[in-house]
């Protein structure tokens, strides 16, 4: 079964937490669409197009972010210690690094501290597109003032050239009657 609707908010937020997983995995992005295509009934070439045309953009805090943590992974299969990594804090507290809970968090809060960031930017942004609104709007009522006056006065102009024509096509069949009557 093969779907060809819209794709909805449901559908793109679980297609950006499985590839987001398979990148923090160490997985590749096509077994990714493969498990969401079978998830929706898409086909795996449906799930790429559409995480490379519009989801992925909205997810690249996020997906460096997946890749920053899958290095840490590999660090930590790399360094076989046998006991749990230690992180101290400004707090002077010891966090247990290899708990799943403890990376979601700091995930989800840098996450939200980098959208955070971006709707500061946009909201600058927007304020200064509305002022470059503004400018065009004045400047397009300036456009449209001048257009008027310009169609007005060659109005004028094409009248006065009409009757000058009928002028002269009266002076020449008055010319031409006065010569034929001689």
């Amino acid at each position: 079964m093969v779907r060809q609707d819209a794709w909805n908010q449901d559908e793109d937020l679980l297609l950006a937490e499985v590839v987001l997983r398979h990148i923090r995995e160490g997985s590749t992005q096509l077994s990714a669409f493969e498990e969401v295509g079978e998830k929706l009934s898409r086909t795996p070439a449906a799930c790429g197009f559409r995480w490379n045309s519009s989801i992925r953009k909205k997810y690249e805090s996020a997906i460096q972010l997946a890749k920053k943590q899958r290095k840490q992974l590999k660090l930590k299969d790399i360094e076989s210690d046998g006991g749990p990594t230690q992180i101290t804090l400004d707090s002077d507290l010891q966090v247990d690094t290899d708990n799943p809970l403890v990376e979601t968090i700091d995930e989800m809060v840098e996450w939200l501290l980098e959208k955070k960031r971006e709707i500061n930017e946009n909201g600058h942004n927007n304020g200064h597109a509305s002022e470059e609104f503004k400018v065009l709007v004045e400047k397009n009522a300036q456009l449209e003032n001048e257009l008027s006056r310009l169609r007005h006065e060659y109005e004028i102009v094409k009248n006065d050239y009409q009757l000058m024509i009928n002028v002269m096509e009266r002076a020449t069949k008055r010319n031409e009657n006065t010569l034929s009557s001689k």
